[in-house]
């Protein structure tokens, strides 16, 4: 679960990050000819590109000497206008690659001796918190990362180097971590949890894509029975606890606290979010617009905006972060939250959903002083035990363990809110559950809505997820009653608009899903 960050992006142009190892090597003597570095330790000179940088086949070489002038002067690399990227956290950074192996960032024409000096400066833009760039595990040459080619460099130069070794990332361990947890962070904006990520199967080809559950299609999935603790049993964290635990929610009442923003939500909100939850048995992740008023303490949510994209897909979802960031500047909206679904797990936060709450909360505060609250809502559209055939969708806030335990988990607290009913089902809405053309078709003559402010993407919810393997086959039964049709209807009709005036509409789309399936 696709972070809000890079919706909020920090202004400003942000204090040059100090240089990692690679920056120190190369920023002592930019015109000393490439891998001087490597062999001076063994008392040499000349070229650092030839085998074993000492003259000698084999002899040991560290990874600080494989620079980008190393590559390029051994022709692995090639310099070139928009040949370096930088994705993090849905934001998009291009550079360009200089002869002599400096960096030129196109936004801004800034001038970066490394990778990790590059990367450690785009990322904080975004993250003022982070604190190195992993530039070489970050930045991608033509699509590729680079430390793929560091480790092809010195896998043709230190002939004592197994191949299997050489293909790993040359990253140090501290980088290693550092890459972990942002992939965490990317893989929950592409709508991917780490529940998913431990039931994809093994790596296909890259262009096959990867699907999160090898359940038969249509098979009614019931996972094994996640039993909530209460948050007073966890006690501090422990790495040996399973980080999808689910955890009970703590109300303010029971800890003698008041809620500290109130919070109002639309109806359409809950529709598009239940209609989303519903179409795959994977889970899935989306945005939350709206509004703060400082003077009232009120969160007004007003839209959903549903993260349609797939595990590793990180050009796509890149890509649906900025439609959705345009999306929010468009209406005059602010980020304020963000929805996951658990498909057949109760709505309750487990360890890492609580995490990336509080992660989440801490990132729109950003540098203001002032209290902005960050909400998350949790949709369980399959739980065989939600009352009856509506999805139980719960919010939910985290507040910061007790300053004496800093090591604790946060609290995860019930929030409440108030339930306004919208007039109508917007364009927009309807815009995003079906493919543009088809909807189009659908509406009756005499209704008349404005086109402006619609995303005008294809890949919309029902023809995002047509043909997929965790697509829900909704012509089958959901119980002896019941078909996964029937279940929806039932659901997104406590959801309802008080004009159903687009019932046709939306029968249309309800054909279209069982066809689809």
């Amino acid at each position: 679960m696709a972070a809000p960050e890079s919706l909020s992006p920090v202004g400003g142009a942000g204090e040059e990050a100090p240089d990692e190892d690679e920056d120190e090597v190369e920023a002592e003597d930019p015109e000393r000819p490439a891998g001087v570095s490597g062999a001076r330790s063994c008392g040499g000179g000349g070229s650092g590109a030839g085998a074993g940088g000492c003259g000698a086949p084999g002899a040991a070489l560290t990874r600080r000497a494989v620079t980008l002038r190393v590559l390029l002067k051994d022709a692995q690399l090639e310099p070139g206008a928009g040949v370096l990227s930088i994705y993090y956290l849905g934001k998009k950074f291009v550079g360009d690659l200089q002869p002599d192996g400096r960096i030129v960032w196109q936004e801004t024409g800034q001038v970066f001796n490394s990778p990790s000096a590059w990367a450690t400066h785009c990322k904080k833009l975004v993250n003022p918190a982070k604190k190195s760039g992993c530039g070489w595990a970050s930045v991608k040459y033509k699509g590729q990362k680079l430390d793929k080619y560091k480790a092809a460099w010195l896998r043709r130069h230190q002939l004592h180097v197994p191949a299997a070794a050489a293909d790993e990332s040359p990253a140090s361990e501290g980088e290693e971590e550092e890459l972990l947890m942002e992939e965490e962070e990317e893989e929950v904006l592409a709508g991917v949890s780490a529940e998913d990520k431990n039931r994809r199967p093994p790596a296909k080809g890259a262009s096959e894509p990867a699907h999160t559950e090898t359940t038969p299609p249509g098979k009614r999935v019931e996972n094994k029975m996640r039993v909530p603790v209460r948050y007073c049993m966890l006690g501090s964290r422990d790495s040996a606890r399973n980080p999808h635990t689910l955890v009970e929610v703590t109300s303010f009442a029971a800890i003698n606290k008041f809620q500290p923003f109130n919070v109002a939500i639309s109806s359409n909100v809950l529709f598009l979010l239940d209609f989303h939850s519903h179409l795959t048995r994977s889970e899935v992740v989306g945005y939350l617009g709206g509004r703060w008023d400082i003077n009232s303490q009120m969160l007004t949510v007003l839209r959903a905006f549903p993260c349609r994209s797939r595990l590793g897909d990180a050009d796509t979802a890149a890509t649906m972060e900025e439609e959705i960031y345009q999306s929010l500047l468009l209406r005059g909206l602010s980020l304020v939250g963000w929805y996951h679904s658990h498909p057949h797990s109760p709505a309750l936060p487990s360890l890492q959903d609580i995490d990336v709450q509080m992660d989440y909360q801490l990132r729109l505060q950003g540098s203001s002083n002032g209290f902005q609250p960050c909400l998350a809502l949790l949709c369980s559209p399959y739980y065989s035990g939600n009352p009856g055939l509506e999805s139980k969708i719960s919010p939910f806030w985290v507040m910061p363990p007790p300053e004496q335990r800093p090591s604790d988990y946060g609290i995860p607290m019930d929030v409440e809110m108030a339930y306004v009913q919208d007039s109508f089902l917007t364009n927009d809405i309807l815009h995003e559950m079906v493919y543009f053309p088809l909807w189009g078709s659908l509406i009756a003559p005499g209704w008349h809505y404005s086109l402006s402010g619609s995303l005008q993407s294809p890949m919309l919810l029902v023809e995002f997820y047509k043909g997929a393997p965790d697509l829900v086959r909704f012509q089958e039964s959901w119980s002896q009653e019941h078909t996964y049709l029937d279940k929806l209807k039932v659901s997104l009709a406590s959801r309802m608009p008080k004009d159903q005036g687009l019932c046709h509409v939306l029968e249309q789309v309800y054909s279209i899903l069982k066809q689809g399936s």
